[in-house]
């Protein structure tokens, strides 16, 4: 079986990224499970897949039980062997503007919604012993923007959920491959007017999705290039010493 064998769920899929990845991927062939809350939006989506398989599938990713229902509408349908981990909200609050509730709530879509979609899609792939896991990431808690808390907090919590599952699965299911992917700037409702064309990005993301290769666990990619992890003077050294280079990989969309 190959990934392709598989069905691909795309969260957040209602419009934006989500949308854009959703549309990439069927296109390249693959069967699409479009995520979201939002039937209107899941709705377009299919429509705008013309004659590709598109399976829309209604459901809050911050509800366990919503999203155990909706992976198993799929299970008649096929495995799934890609999850996009993309839904997210970005409420622009000041901090002094959010309550414990409020800021919560950011949380359990962001960092929540993709434990639980990553949760539901791996009962699947450790039965098959492979899967790829792309979490959709950003630089947010490195250099937070004002009124941006929660869901830099959120964003930055995802990153280390994702080293964590690599620390999990790693050893025990080499073929279930976990990387992180930051898009960069879009123009979309949660990016910028100047934004990168969510289309443009979604080759990207729909590229690495498919990227079926081991060795790319745990690798965090920016748009469409590897980002190295740091090395400390010792391991600088010995690389000089060995002669060796390091090479980002870059995506061919």
């Amino acid at each position: 079986m190959t990934l392709k064998d598989g069905i691909a769920v795309v969260t957040g899929a209602g419009g934006g990224l989500g949308r854009a990845l959703a549309l990439d991927l069927a296109a390249r062939g693959m069967r699409v499970a479009a995520l979201g809350r939002s039937a209107g939006g899941l709705e377009e989506t299919v429509a705008m897949g013309r004659d590709w398989q598109i399976l829309p599938v209604v459901a809050d990713v911050s509800d366990e039980g919503a999203v155990r229902a909706g992976f198993a509408q799929l299970a008649e349908a096929g495995p799934v062997t890609v999850l996009i981990n993309n839904a997210a909200v970005y409420p622009r609050r000041d901090f002094l503007d959010e309550s414990g509730e409020s800021f919560a709530e950011t949380v359990a879509i962001n960092l929540g919604g993709t434990v639980n979609c990553t949760r539901a899609a791996l009962d699947g792939m450790v039965e098959a012993g492979r899967g790829r896991i792309v979490n959709v990431s950003t630089f947010a808690d490195i250099a937070p923007l004002p009124a941006s808390s929660a869901y830099a907090v959120s964003k930055g919590a995802g990153r280390i959920f994702s080293r964590a599952l690599v620390a999990d699965l790693a050893d025990r299911f080499p073929g279930i491959v976990i990387s992180d992917w930051m898009p960069g700037m879009l123009a979309t409702r949660m990016g910028v007017a100047q934004g990168l064309d969510p289309a443009q990005a979604a080759r990207w993301g729909a590229a690495l999705a498919l990227w079926d290769d081991p060795a790319l666990n745990g690798a965090v990619f920016e748009m469409d290039r590897e980002i190295l992890p740091s090395r400390g003077l010792k391991g600088r050294i010995k690389d000089a010493v060995l002669m060796r280079r390091r090479h980002a990989r870059v995506i061919e969309a």
